[in-house]
C-alpha cells in the first residue's frame, strides 16, 4: 500500500536577507521527485529582507483610531494596513485581506523571534518565493510556503499554505461518485492546505520549530489538469458576496 513519509529538515541556521534557501536546503537533504518542500514563511521572508523597523512609520488618524480600539501600537496598525487591500473586520482583532490575496489577522505580520521594535512582514509575492525555490531544488518537487491561521467559528491556528508552486492548489471531485453511486456535487478538496497543515504539525513552534519539511510518497496533482484541478491562489480563496 502506498504511505506518505514527513521528514525534518534539520541544521538550517538563522536567516538573514540574501540568503540562498534553496542552497542549504540541498546541503542538507536529498531531494527527489515527487517530494513536496513545505517552508514556513518566516524563513522565506527574511531571506527575502521583509524585516521593517516600528519607528519607519507614522500611523495615520484612521491608524491612530484602530489602535485605540485594539489596543495595539498604532505604529503596527499602520504597518497592517500598509499591507493590506481590504480591512475586513476592525475590532476585537484586524482580519485583513493581503495584497496577494491571503486572508488573516494582522497581514500575517510576525513579532516573534526578530527583535524588539521589529517586525517581519509576510513575502510580498509568495507564489512567485515558491516558483524560485522550487527552480533552485533542480528536482521535480513541489513547493508549499505555509503560514497559521484562524478558523471560522473554531479555536486555535492550523497551517495554511498562502503560496505554491508545482502543485495545483484544489481537487474536484464534483461528479465522481460515492460508494452508493451517487455523484458529489460539491467536494473540492484544498490539497495545499492540508498539507500545509500536515507540516504545521511536524514544524512545531516557537523557539522549537523547525521551519522546513519534506513529504514524500504523496499523490498529488502537479499542476492545471482541465477542470478537475486548479492551481491559482485565488482558487483557495471563496469571493466576496456582493451586497
Amino acid at each position: 500500500m502506498p504511505s506518505m513519509q514527513g521528514y525534518l529538515i534539520y541544521g538550517l541556521p538563522i536567516i538573514k536577507e540574501g540568503d540562498d534557501l534553496a542552497s542549504l536546503l540541498l546541503s542538507l537533504f536529498d531531494f527527489q521527485d515527487g517530494d513536496v518542500l513545505c517552508l514556513a514563511s518566516t524563513i522565506v521572508a527574511k531571506s527575502e529582507g521583509r524585516f521593517r523597523d516600528l519607528e519607519g512609520y507614522h500611523p495615520s488618524g484612521r491608524a491612530r483610531q484602530m489602535a485605540q480600539e485594539i489596543g495595539k501600537d498604532p505604529r503596527f496598525v499602520q504597518a497592517v494596513l500598509d499591507e493590506s487591500a481590504e480591512v475586513l473586520l476592525e475590532k476585537p482583532f484586524l482580519l485583513v485581506a493581503t495584497r496577494f490575496g491571503h486572508v488573516g489577522v494582522n497581514a500575517g505580520i510576525d513579532q516573534s523571534n526578530v527583535g524588539e521594535g521589529r517586525i517581519l512582514l509576510l513575502p510580498e509575492d509568495p507564489a512567485a518565493s515558491a516558483k524560485r525555490l522550487r527552480a533552485g531544488l533542480k528536482k521535480d518537487c513541489a513547493v508549499i510556503i505555509t503560514d497559521t491561521c484562524g478558523r471560522p467559528f473554531r479555536a486555535g491556528v492550523a497551517g495554511v499554505a498562502v503560496g505554491w508552486a508545482g502543485i495545483a492548489a484544489l481537487r474536484d471531485w464534483r461528479g465522481e461518485r460515492d460508494l452508493h453511486g451517487k455523484a458529489l456535487e460539491i467536494t473540492l478538496e484544498a490539497i495545499v492546505d492540508e498539507i500545509a497543515s500536515a507540516a504545521n504539525l511536524l514544524m512545531g513552534e516557537a523557539g522549537d520549530g523547525t521551519p522546513a519539511v519534506v513529504f514524500r510518497g504523496l499523490k498529488y496533482p502537479r499542476s492545471g489538469g482541465g477542470s478537475a484541478f486548479m492551481e491559482q491562489s485565488q482558487d483557495v480563496i471563496r469571493p466576496r458576496l456582493k451586497s
